[in-house]
Parts: structure tokens; sequence; C-alpha cells
């Protein structure tokens, strides 16, 4: 006896082959490079000038609602803005432009007449952020030109053989302070020309559609005994460096594992699982510690810069629904009672399914008929 449900997922498909696609693919990037600490206090300094201008801004575009009931836009605010260098400001002009375009970009996100205030000093000082345009910084002997200042870096990236587009200088929590500039660059496609379903998980990372599973590195478990000590100790700086160490590690495994999946693939598909609702729910810190919504943001924009196909499908009913036969038995696991159950046998065809690999399964054959399907002209 079987159930069958309208959204059932239908049996694999024949295999996709994706090779029709360019063989250089000119993309845009973000380097993000390490400033010298020495340059530290000056960008401090340019970052208060970026608050004040920010709080400028929050507070005039909060009054003008509240007497006309309309919101400024960017160009409305230039006008207020306008010879702020007089005023002693050392920042770029095109930087007075970057904050207020900012503002109202983070106003309609987040659809408030006010944001919150940027604090310069004390115990809730928000981290630094001078934005900049293409032209207000030029690279030359190794140093960054911005506002009449040089600031030496690391380069790592080559800088001098790109051409700089708009960025930004950021701060993080340790007060080190680094470049983001986007820059443009060739990118040959990917080689490959399989297709992939993946089924993101916490007792393992990732599980693939052909079985192989990824295990979950649980990084911020494993730095919890020496997070503890240094937490009890007061030692501001070094649980600083712990959690950047921690970020770091799990930056660096999402950053091998994208980018393996898409140099190998042509064709990306990944469950919409809810982090956001998980990270409210007692699993939350295993949540956190995966990663999940950073590893989806990766596939998606290194997806992009290799002409790999990448969508997010919906994944209900893709551990329930046999992958053999596209229905649900009444053998397949439901529920919470059925969190423990790793292997199951459908009761309609016999197939015998590894839980998280059928699931990975079911993805790639909705992905499939998705592209079957097409997208309707509205």
């Amino acid at each position: 006896m079987h159930m069958h449900y309208k959204n059932a997922i239908p049996a694999m498909p024949d295999v996709i082959v994706f090779n029709h696609r360019p063989s250089i693919i000119q993309a845009v990037k973000t380097l993000r490079i390490r400033i010298r600490d020495k340059h530290a206090k000056a960008l401090d300094a340019m970052a208060c000038e970026c608050n004040m201008i920010w709080n400028y801004v929050n507070a005039l575009s909060f009054k003008h609602t509240q007497r006309t009931g309309k919101f400024f836009s960017a160009y409305d605010m230039a006008g207020y803005t306008a010879g702020a260098g007089k005023e002693g400001l050392t920042v770029h002009s095109q930087t007075v432009q970057g904050v207020t375009e900012e503002y109202v970009t983070r106003r309609k996100q987040f659809k408030k007449a006010r944001l919150r205030w940027r604090v310069s000093r004390g115990a809730r000082k928000s981290l630094g952020w001078i934005p900049f345009k293409a032209g207000a910084v030029t690279f030359k002997n190794g140093q960054i030109k911005y506002a009449g200042q040089f600031f030496g870096l690391w380069d790592s990236y080559g800088l001098a053989g790109y051409r700089l587009r708009s960025g930004s200088f950021s701060q993080d929590a340790r007060g080190r302070w680094y470049a983001n500039i986007c820059v443009e660059t060739a990118i040959p496609k990917s080689a490959g020309t399989a297709s992939i379903g993946i089924d993101l998980g916490l007792k393992d990372f990732a599980t693939l559609s052909d079985g192989t599973k990824v295990e979950a590195q649980r990084l911020y478990r494993g730095a919890e005994a020496k997070l503890a000590v240094a937490q009890r100790a007061n030692k501001k700086q070094r649980v600083k460096a712990i959690h950047a160490q921690i970020a770091n590690r799990r930056k660096d495994f999402l950053h091998k594992l994208s980018t393996r999946l898409v140099s190998q693939n042509g064709a990306i598909f990944v469950g919409n699982v809810n982090a956001a609702g998980l990270a409210k729910t007692r699993m939350a810190k295993s949540v956190l510690d995966a990663g999940w919504s950073t590893f989806r943001t990766m596939l998606q924009y290194k997806c992009g810069h290799a002409a790999v196909w990448f969508e997010e499908v919906n994944e209900s009913y893709t551990t329930q629904t046999c992958s053999s036969c596209g229905v649900i038995p009444a053998s397949s696991p439901k529920g919470r009672a059925g969190l423990g159950i790793r292997e199951w046998t459908c009761g309609d065809c016999g197939s015998v399914h590894d839980r998280d690999t059928n699931a990975a399964k079911n993805i790639l054959a909705r992905g499939h008929a998705r592209l079957a399907a097409g997208i309707p002209v509205l």
C-alpha cells in the first residue's frame, strides 16, 4: 500500500549534459586584501566621518518622512551633503555619495523610516566602514592611494594587473582593516558536464546524489573548550582571535568544497533548507556552525562565474519520496519519529535507500524536471 502526493517527485529522467557554454566568462569579483596595521589610526578617523555622515542622513531622512510622509532618495540627499569637504571632512566626495546610497538601500531593505545609529566609540562601537567608487582609488608600487593618502597592503593578488572598480575599506572585530575591491576578470568555464543534487544536513554536512557524503566539520564545537577558558579569564582579544580562527577555517572548508563541485559539474541543484528558521530552534548552534547559507551563496556566485547552472529547489518530501519509483510509500520515514531512520525500503518497488542519498537524488530529479518544464512567460 502506498500514498500518492501531488508534489511527488517523478522518477529520475535521462542524464542531462551541460556543455553548450562559452569558454571564457567576463566576471566581476571582489578581492579582499589586508591593509598594514600602521594605517589603522587614519582609517579609524575616516570611519568616524562616515558614521557621522550616516547619522546625519538618517536623522534628515526621518524628519522629512515625519513632516511629509515621503522618503528621501539618494538624489535628494545629495543636495544636503554637497560641499562636505569644505567643512573639514577628509573622505573623498564619492565616499559621501556612497554612504547616502547605501543608507537608502538598507532603508528600503528593512522597510524602516529610521535605521540604527552608527557608533564611533565605546563598547557598542560599529565596525569601521569606508565605501568608495571607481576612480576614487588608484594602485601604485604596492600601495593604494585614497583621499590623498597612501595605504600599504599585502598584495597577494597582483592588483597592478586589474582594473579597479568600486569597493570599500572595512574593519573586522579584531580591529584589522581590509580593502574590498571589485575587479573585472576573465574566468574559464567549468570543465564539468554532469549534474549533481545536494542534500544539506547536520550529521553529514552534505550528501551528493552520486552517494558521496561530506563530513560535517563542527568547528565551533571543537573550539568550545578553549573558548570557555578565554571567556572565563576575560581575555577579550583571545576570544576574538578564536572566533576569527573558527570563521576562517569554516570559510576555507566551504570555499574548497564549493570550488570542487563547480569545477566538476555543469549543473548544481541544492535543497532550500530553511537555515534561518532552524537557527531559532534547539539546533541553532549546529545549524549556525554548519554555514549552509554561506555555502549556497558561494555556490551561486561561483556557478555564475563558471557558467554552471545553479538552482535551489524545494526539498519538501524529498526524504519520504522513493527516488526509484517516485511515490511516497507508507514505509518511508515521516515526522520526528522518523529522524532516526537512516535506511529504509520502499514498500512499493522494494528499493533500499540511504535516507540522505535518496533525498539528494530527489533534489536532482526535481532540478531536472524544472529545467525540462522551463520557466513560464508572465
